[in-house]
């Protein structure tokens, strides 16, 4: 029997049906990209009005992929942390009523977790234990992976995630929302070295965190100084490009750096890497230069499942093989569980 994982984290809405075996036998996303395109940047009132709008067919659709019906369900898991709050909620809620009306188990999942694990789905095998760097719009942390259910945080952003930056900046120059694929587009004729912006904490190897405000910062003012007036027209696309580069260039240096950092410290034999912005193309070229040198196993997620989805929730099968399931009273946790 498989169960059926619901994802309502942010703006994605999203229910997969996975078996005990991990195989997925659907999975079905809505985006809100549009909706959000306009403000730059996710608004969380639209994103739970739309979630409320779409989580039933998602879910129906879900299970007509699988060729299932409700009754044949195991359990219903739920991506209940961290996200934003009102999104998180009608996720909650529809998973809640489901195992009401059910009599089946509840499974909460750590949002975060399932990035990680979606690389063991992804090969079809154990890639536990590992380093697990999660690199997305609302976090960028690396984690020491013991098991798929023991995560230990090394350390995180202490300001601006990556992804996050990526949007800020992106709006900076003038281009669309999201931010991570129009800047990658954009650096396609820029030169990386054109600007030398900061890289936070790159030389403190005893320091596994991140800062991306200043980096933010520094490409602001690499537009307008202080006390200069914005500019009133399109910026030139040569300048576009040599500043999406260069900001690229400087926040990849930085995660590769700290992965390495990570690996040495606790001699690790694997790393893993999940979240939106783990679909970056030179941030993964430069990650497996970086894993062949050191001799270590890399995972990254496949571009489908970097980006928010309910095959995450491919977890909550650890938790039911360990006898775990949550009561009726699971909460929507929007801050960051450790």
């Amino acid at each position: 029997m498989p169960l059926l994982a619901i994802e309502t984290t942010c703006d994605e809405t999203a229910a997969a049906v996975i078996d005990a075996e991990g195989r997925v036998l659907s999975s079905i996303v809505a985006t809100q990209e549009k909706l959000h395109e306009r403000f730059g940047g996710v608004v969380p009132e639209i994103a739970s009005r739309a979630h409320l709008e779409r989580i039933l067919p998602v879910i129906d659709e879900a299970l007509s992929r699988a060729g299932i019906t409700l009754a044949d369900l195991k359990a219903v898991a739920v991506a209940n942390t961290p996200g934003l709050a009102g999104s998180l909620l009608v996720g909650v809620a529809a998973a809640k009523a489901l195992c009401v009306a059910l009599d089946i188990p509840l499974v909460g999942v750590n949002h975060l977790h399932g990035h990680l694990y979606a690389c063991q789905v992804a090969a079809g095998r154990d890639v536990f234990p590992c380093i697990g760097l999660i690199v997305s719009g609302g976090h960028t942390s690396l984690y020491d992976c013991r098991t798929p259910l023991d995560f230990k945080l090394l350390g995180g952003t202490i300001d601006d995630a990556a992804g996050e930056a990526f949007d800020k900046v992106a709006s900076l120059l003038g281009l669309p929302f999201p931010g991570g694929p129009s800047i990658e587009r954009a650096t396609a004729s820029g030169n990386p070295r054109a600007f030398s912006f900061p890289r936070s904490f790159i030389h403190e190897p005893d320091r596994l965190e991140f800062s991306f405000s200043g980096l933010k910062t520094a490409v602001r003012y690499a537009i307008a100084m202080p006390g200069t007036p914005w500019p009133t027209e399109p910026l030139d696309s040569k300048l576009v490009a040599d500043l999406a580069a260069s900001f690229q260039a400087a926040v990849v240096d930085v995660l590769v750096a700290k992965c390495r950092q990570a690996l040495a410290r606790t001699k690790a034999a694997r790393l893993c890497v999940g979240g939106g912005v783990a679909a970056n193309k030179p941030l993964r070229e430069c990650l497996t230069r970086m894993s062949e040198e050191l001799g270590v196993e890399l995972h990254i997620a496949p571009l489908e499942l970097c980006t928010d989805n309910a095959v995450l929730g491919a977890i909550a099968w650890e938790r039911l093989r360990a006898g775990e399931s949550d009561p009726l009273t699971l909460d929507a946790l929007p801050g960051l569980i450790r």
